[in-house]
């Protein structure tokens, strides 16, 4: 399988307006651009991911509104004894230091030193705050499919979400669901008016079982990598934690006077009359570019309202008698 290529701007302009509704019509917290393999992450990148919480959310946002490293929430580490950073981790001694130090910045671990060694515990139990993970590949023009095809197979022999589903503006005939993963939902979306209609229901995938990985596939061979429950449920917590990190907003607005902010918080473009992202649309070598002042929003601030994400929570550090002399 080649390496994804970046979405063209009118489907990131479509991926941007179901991320907003989305958001809006669910309590998900929802992200964009994820790796979606395990063998290898990168090698499937899905549009859009909703992770769906449970009651536990709160307990995950009070701990840091940033990605926890997922080397940290996997470690032999508890919030009991203290643990030495080098027994802890299952990596070098140099990856290892480095993913408690972040950690610790985060407010996830706690360290302390004795004898000239680091230690650290967890200041709090990692919550178990996800109950389901949904992927969304998003095409709009189902006239100009490119891997479609062979990326909803990959999803729906590996199972690492619960639920997938195309999104799409196009009008979805009988040949188009003929090609498409049984298992797989179909959305129709269109993107100015926010309707969503259910074209076809998602089965659901057998998450908590082995999985087939597509790595590449040849007229008479398919090349895969079988994946176990344990491999597929690291990275389904990675994918999440990678969510609540990340979400799905771009970060920066540009100084174009032709930019405003949605009602979302995301970035609309007058002169292409849709939603853009900065990163890919913006900049002085677009046609209409006009220079301006950068629109006064805060994206985090729409995503703490909307969502169960906490922006800079207090936090969740905590002394442990015994701990803090060494």
């Amino acid at each position: 399988m080649s390496a994804p290529h970046p979405p063209p701007p009118v489907e990131v302009a479509f991926e941007l307006a179901l991320s907003a509704h989305l958001e809006a019509a669910t309590d998900w917290i929802v992200a964009r651009q994820l790796g979606a393999g395990v063998e290898t992450p990168g090698a499937r990148v899905m549009d859009t991911v909703g992770v769906v919480p449970t009651e536990r959310v709160a307990d995950r946002a009070a701990i840091t509104d940033r990605t926890i490293p997922p080397l940290a929430v996997e470690a032999e580490v508890g919030v009991g004894e203290a643990v030495p950073v080098t027994e802890a981790f299952d990596c070098s001694p140099e990856h290892a230091a480095s993913v408690a130090d972040r950690a610790a910045e985060l407010g996830f671990f706690h360290r302390s030193r004795r004898g000239g060694r680091t230690y650290v515990r967890q200041t709090t139990r990692y919550p178990e705050w996800v109950d389901r993970l949904v992927g969304i590949e998003n095409k709009p023009d189902l006239g100009r499919p490119g891997d479609l095809e062979f990326q909803l197979r990959f999803d729906a022999a590996l199972g690492l979400f619960d639920e997938v589903w195309l999104a799409t503006e196009s009008y979805v005939t009988g040949a188009h669901l003929n090609r498409i993963p049984e298992p797989v939902g179909v959305w129709r979306f269109d993107p100015e008016t926010g309707e969503r209609e259910t074209v076809r229901e998602a089965s659901s995938l057998a998450v908590n079982e082995p999985g087939v990985e597509l790595r590449a596939e040849q007229p008479l061979r398919t090349d895969v990598a079988l994946v176990d429950a344990a491999a597929k449920a690291r990275q389904r917590r990675r994918i999440a934690e990678r969510a609540w990190g990340k979400g799905w907003r771009p970060a920066e607005f540009p100084g174009c006077a032709r930019c405003s902010a949605s009602d979302a918080g995301v970035p609309q473009c007058s002169f292409h009359d849709r939603l853009v992202a900065p990163s890919m649309d913006c900049g002085r070598d677009c046609p209409g570019y006009e220079a301006g002042e950068t629109p006064d929003v805060d994206p985090a601030a729409h995503r703490a309202e909307r969502t169960g994400w906490v922006r800079d929570p207090a936090g969740v550090a905590r002394r442990q008698s015994g701990l803090d002399q060494f």
